[in-house]
């Protein structure tokens, strides 16, 4: 019997967290997902939150099968469980998490998982974690490269920021010491307010240049794209432009996608 073993996957994989839900999160992966794709980056996106609110904003049927569930549990491979570039989620996912829990080795679950993958299929891989930092939100931390950490912008961003970063430093001390921070986002952002600045003025002076330049604008355009499952680059274009300049920033913060970073300024 052969030896010889299939060339994994070397596509960065990026957690994206929060600390609650309500941040921007899942529009985050979605609209930063599609501008990568426009400027010819192949990128898959995992949903690995039980509400699969990201499968629905990319119009996947609810009945969908197999899931990111499936994979965890062992009864298909990432492989199959790609559909329209996603691996999607369901409540069954929730289920999966009290299955994993009494499983040995279950925070590298999804790590296995995606070492399996095609070493040339994709070139980034987002992960949308669930709005809390348990044992899924460590799957993911443990799975990925880099992490993403979006803020709201409220007066309880830092906090929020500050228990997201425990949590990385958790992953990278006990199981992924690889695992670096890509960068702080601060979401749902109205400038015009004083408590909006406050929010970035207080990211900006614990985190420094971690923190994404551009902020990215609240708007009810973000709910209508996703009932509508269009993305906002086509929905409202202007408001499309802030997740352009995220795409282009977080190009730059990994590293070779020089090509990639004229296209996506290409789209503004």
């Amino acid at each position: 019997m052969s030896t010889t073993s299939r060339p994994t996957t070397t596509a960065t994989k990026i957690a994206v967290l929060s600390q609650k839900g309500g941040t921007g999160k899942t529009t985050a992966v979605r609209t930063l997902a599609d501008a990568l794709r426009r400027a010819g980056v192949r990128t898959l996106a995992i949903d690995l939150d039980p509400q699969g609110n990201l499968s629905d904003y990319f119009d996947l049927p609810p009945e969908v099968a197999p899931t990111i569930a499936d994979v965890l549990a062992g009864r298909a491979t990432a492989a199959e469980a790609i559909h329209e570039d996603v691996i999607p989620a369901n409540l069954s996912l929730a289920e999966t998490e009290l299955m994993l829990g009494g499983k040995l080795g279950r925070e590298m679950t999804l790590r296995r998982a995606l070492e399996a993958l095609p070493a040339d299929a994709y070139e980034l891989v987002l992960i949308d974690c669930p709005p809390s930092l348990g044992l899924l939100t460590v799957n993911a931390l443990v799975a990925a490269d880099r992490a993403l950490v979006t803020a709201e912008a409220q007066y309880f961003a830092l906090q929020g920021v500050e228990q997201a970063m425990e949590v990385i430093e958790l992953a990278r001390d006990s199981l992924n010491p690889d695992l670096r921070l890509l960068g702080v986002l601060l979401n749902l952002a109205d400038m015009r307010t004083v408590h909006s600045r406050e929010a970035l003025a207080s990211l900006r002076e614990r985190y420094g240049e971690q923190v994404f330049d551009t902020p990215v604008r609240a708007s009810i355009a973000y709910a209508e794209s996703a009932e509508r499952a269009v993305s906002i680059l086509d929905h409202r274009p202007d408001l499309g432009a802030d997740y352009v300049a995220l795409a282009q920033d977080a190009l730059a913060r990994l590293g070779g996608f020089e090509r990639a970073r004229t296209r996506v300024a290409e789209l503004g």
